[in-house]
């Protein structure tokens, strides 16, 4: 089974790059969408042309703003939007689908913003997710996939001393939010394969970055551990463009 996440930085503008023909090539059992930046007809419109998938999408009250979706092959067995608390559920951010072996989840993880505006409302975020996937947990594992909007370790961005506890994503909090994911028992897949490996997951639009590679990795899938071994790969596909990020993934045995 293959699973993809990628954060599209708008869906409508992805389609106009040929989005129909990548998610052909791309062959997923399932495709997690982030920041589509579009309302459900909106999505439906952009994926004209995208055929074999259910689609499921939950989109933020103010449009053209965060948004997420879900494409799978398989019918879930129930599609659930938000964590079910009203303060974070209106933004569009989070699909729960659930699977006959596990929870799905694709998270669009709020970004902390210049100058750490909003530092204190990711913090409770990043709490009231982890507890709600404990509760799924307690039924059956759980996957997370997303833009989680942290790079964990210095390995995961190019410049990580001139930009700790100054730039959102690589702060001190952020990191540790991060950790009590790995803590509770989740499983950072692509580490798990390649502890050693430099790969980025997302490049500003500015200074020609990504062709200096010049990158974070804040694109994650968590796995519940107890399902680690099932993990057979996981990757990121630095040479699929559209978006500022680029898709990442894990195949299951």
């Amino acid at each position: 089974m293959k699973l993809i996440s990628w954060n599209l930085n708008g869906i409508r503008a992805v389609a106009k790059k040929g989005l129909a023909d990548i998610i052909s090539e791309l062959n997923a059992d399932v495709i997690c969408f982030q920041e589509t930046k579009a309302q459900e007809d909106q999505v439906l419109e952009a994926l004209d042309g995208v055929n074999g998938y259910h689609i499921y999408s939950n989109a933020a009250e103010k449009k053209g703003y965060s948004g997420t979706s879900i494409l799978t092959k398989s019918e879930p067995l129930s599609v659930t939007y938000g964590m079910g608390k009203e303060e974070h559920d209106n933004e569009g951010r989070l699909i729960t689908a659930e699977f006959k072996d596990f929870y799905l989840l694709t998270a669009y993880v709020p970004n902390s913003q210049s100058e750490l505006a909003r530092i204190d409302y990711r913090q409770q975020w990043d709490k009231d997710l982890l507890s709600y996937m404990k509760e799924l947990e307690a039924k059956k594992p759980v996957i997370l996939c997303g833009d989680l909007n942290v790079a964990h370790q210095p390995i995961d961005l190019k410049n990580p001393k001139s930009n700790f506890n100054k730039t959102a994503g690589y702060t001190e909090w952020e990191i540790a939010g991060m950790d009590n994911f790995l803590k509770a028992g989740f499983t950072d897949s692509f580490r798990h394969f390649y502890p050693d490996e430099i790969k980025y997951s997302w490049w500003s639009y500015r200074m020609n970055a990504r062709a200096k590679n010049v990158g974070w990795r804040i694109d994650y899938f968590l796995v519940s551990d107890r399902i680690v071994d099932q993990l057979e790969d996981a990757f990121i596909l630095n040479d699929v463009f559209g978006s500022d990020h680029c898709p990442v993934g894990i195949t299951l045995k």
